[in-house]
Order: C-alpha cells, then structure tokens, then sequence
C-alpha cells in the first residue's frame, strides 16, 4: 500500500511539473495542519452547537437543523472560522471549504477532517478563492479512485496537493483586486434594483393602483381566525382604499369581467396517455414571466373535449398553488405547441382582446398591487399556498384603454430592459474579476 501513494505521488508531482505560473507552488501540507478538538457533550449540548450537515460541491456549508441533531450520537469535533474543512467522502468533487467568520461553534463528524490554517503563510479567504479554482478542482478531482462518486479518501493524499502561494503581501493585492470588482458589481446590482423598482412604482403611479400616502394609521386589524393565514399587512393596507376608487380617476374592476378563469384537467387513471394523447403544462412548466417546456408531458382528451381545453395564443397562465411567495406565478402562452392543453393546478385566464391586453393582466398580476392581493387571498397549508379561480376573478383590474395599456407596458419594459442590462453589466465583471483570480494564479486555469 505504501509503495502504490508512493507511485501516486509521484504522479501528482509529474502532472503539476507543467505548472509555469507567476507564484511557487508549495504543498497544503506546508501549512494546515490536522485539528482534532474533540467536543465534551457533557459539557456542549447540541443545541448550542451548529453540526455540519453536507459540505455542497460549490463549496456551501450547511448545518444540521435542530431535528437533525437531535438524532446524532456519533462523536464531535471543533471547528473554527477560518479552518478549513472537507468531505473525506465528496472531497474529489469539489466538497470542501473555509468556514466562514460569521459561523461560530461549529462541530463536525469524524467524515469531515478539519484543518488549521497557518495565518502566517496564507489567508483564509486566499485559500476560499483558491480551492474554488478550476485549476485546483481539477487537481482534487485525481482524488477518485474508479467510476465510484463516493471514494473515501486519505487525509494524506488531500495534504499533499499544491497550489500557488504568493507572499501574503500578494495575497492581499489578490484579494483586494477581486474584492473590488465584487463591490463594483453589486453596486451595478443596486442600480439594476432601483431603475425596475422605478419602473414599477410608475407603473401602479399611473394607475393610483398605489397605497394613499400616509398610510392608514392602524395599530389594530380584526381579523376571523380561519383567516389568519391569509393575512398580509400590504394586502389590508390596500384593501382600506375602495378599490373601485383611483386618485388617478381610473376604474377599478374586477378580473372576472373582462377575462374568464378556467381550471385545466385533473391526471385520473382514466386520462392516462392513449389514442388521444395531447401534451400539456403543469405547474413545473409555468415559471415568473416564461414557460420552461424542456419536458412535456402527455393526458389522454377525446376530439371532441378539445375545443373548450385547447390553450389559445394570448392566454394567461397561472399556478394555482406554490411557495407563498409565489403563488400565482404566470406566464403568456403563445402558442409554442400545437394542441396543448393544462393540467388543474394550472389556471387559464382568457382575456377579452377587445378591452385587455394579456400582457397588461400579467404585469398587474406582478405588481405589488397584484401580488399584495394573492398574499392577502391565498390560502396556507405547512408548505404551500394556493388561490382559487374566484379569488384570481376578482383580482381588481384597471379598465383603461388598449392604447393606455400598450403605453404603460411600454414605460415598463424600457425599465426592465435597462436593468436587465445593468444585470447582465454586473454577470460580466464578476465573471472577469474569477478569471483575472485565476490567471494571476495558473498560466491556464483550464489546464491541469
């Protein structure tokens, strides 16, 4: 067995020779040494303890939560922000990390060997950066042994890696360099942010759709138990003013009057795929704003059940049920499939095109107007909330003209777009800012 690390050695060595970077390599073993505290429960219970749960493949820690450490009796051991800590068993593919500052009394299982990092030789965010480069990760990856995704591995084959190690002074311009760039980035975010809020607030502005400034002074709301979980303080807010009444003088009308809701078919033994096969949408399928139709599936629906269910350009699609952050989540079908039709927990909103534009419904629907009021409405269960096809009918509408609304829609994409760009601006520097990391490091980061 010795002799066979010895060859594996050498062969790591051999693989990394090719190495002509800026920096000396030196081996993790040069300067993080095994941390084996282990815990007293005794003395630390587990509830004053944070145990590591998984350490993810992008390098995430995640913590036990408290039912989850209630059924743990294996032992414990310390580890400290700024350690560094990995998988023995997922190490290969990319689980390990740097604890970080803000994570105090951690506590691990022995699967997840801990590791002090001498300060005096490298930083610990240097070493967060650097175990997450592709150059690295393709060097932790020789770890796996065969096809196997869980090859536990030997401490010592993780210390004996390399990696560049700059002078702390260059850590710090390293490390500055990239942290700058993050800044620049978020602050781009930022912008992103306030112009499609901006946006937004024009829009509702334009048709006193927002709360009456000041907002009612009520330290006290009334509400019927059953209806607590419904409850939303936005949503009340907005339901003091008379929804039929606008400071903009618009009309205020009810969904359900310009548009009809349906439910789609509900999956039955006796729908199963068959002689009239159709595809059709479920709720995986309706994402914010698009469709996601990678995969389809199929119900069976007679030719003559056809007419009333087949999905028509135009229509609006809303999910039923969802997180209740994203109950009523929709999208506009446009067609994209020929004969489709949508599953129950899939409502369709059909529009009358004469006096409202599906576009102008959904962008209400996506409106703090519009999702105040399905917060207020939903329905809770432990995981889910959900709206029913009454509810979604009496979402209060704006009756303003399709040129009115083309006009708005407008005003409100030119906003998105623009930060959409900004977005996009802020992908790019960080992507630039990674790469600069990387190369100051490996000649070629892609390489082994």
């Amino acid at each position: 067995m010795i002799r066979r690390w010895r060859e594996v050695e050498r062969w790591i060595e051999d693989q990394e020779s090719a190495y002509s970077g800026s920096f000396p390599e030196r081996a993790l073993s040069d300067f993080i040494a095994r941390r084996i505290q282990p815990i007293n429960r005794a003395e630390r219970p587990l509830d004053v303890l944070n145990v590591v749960a998984k350490i993810s493949f992008g390098g995430d820690l995640h913590v036990r939560s408290e039912k989850q450490k209630r059924g743990y009796k294996g032992p414990l051991f310390e580890a400290f922000p700024g350690d560094l800590v990995i998988s023995k068993i997922r190490v290969a593919q990319g689980s390990l990390c740097v604890v970080p500052d803000t994570l105090d009394h951690l506590a691990v299982s022995p699967e997840y060997p801990v590791y002090m990092v001498d300060r005096n030789q490298v930083r610990a965010k240097f070493l967060h950066l650097v175990i997450r480069t592709a150059a690295f990760q393709k060097r932790v990856g020789r770890l796996r042994s065969g096809n196997t995704t869980k090859a536990r591995i030997r401490p010592v084959q993780f210390e004996a890696l390399r990696i560049p190690l700059p002078s702390l002074d260059e850590q710090d311009a390293l490390i500055d360099a990239y942290n700058s760039a993050l800044h620049s980035a978020a602050e781009m975010e930022a912008k992103a942010e306030a112009i499609e809020r901006s946006g937004w607030e024009a829009f509702e502005d334009a048709m006193g759709l927002t709360p009456p400034p000041p907002l009612p002074d009520r330290s006290v709301f009334v509400a019927r138990f059953k209806d607590v979980e419904r409850w939303s303080h936005e949503g009340i807010l907005r339901g003091l003013a008379n929804p039929s009444e606008s400071k903009n003088g618009v009309v205020v009308i009810p969904l359900g009057q310009m548009a009809k809701v349906s439910y789609g078919l509900q999956k039955c033994p006796a729908n199963r795929p068959g002689v009239h096969a159709r595809p059709y949408l479920r709720v995986a399928n309706v994402q914010r704003g698009v469709l996601d139709l990678r995969e389809i599936k199929y119900i069976d629906v007679p030719d003559e059940d056809m007419p009333k269910l087949r999905l028509e350009t135009g229509d609006v699609l809303l999910c039923e049920g969802n997180s209740p952050d994203l109950v009523g989540r929709g999208a506009i079908w446009s067609g994209e499939i020929e004969d489709c039709v949508h599953q129950n927990h899939v409502l369709r909103v059909r529009v009358d095109r004469k006096r409202l534009l599906p576009e102008f419904v959904l962008a209400v629907i996506n409106s703090a107007h519009g999702q105040a009021y399905f917060r207020s409405k939903a329905k809770r269960t432990t995981n889910l909330a959900s709206i029913n096809s009454k509810e979604v009918a009496n979402l209060p509408v704006p009756d303003l003209p399709l040129a009115q609304q083309e006009e708005l829609l407008e005003a409100l994409n030119h906003q998105q777009q623009a930060a959409r760009a900004k977005r996009a601006e802020a992908a790019i520097l960080r992507q630039v800012a990674w790469a600069d990391f990387e190369s100051a490091l490996f000649t070629d980061a892609n390489a082994p």
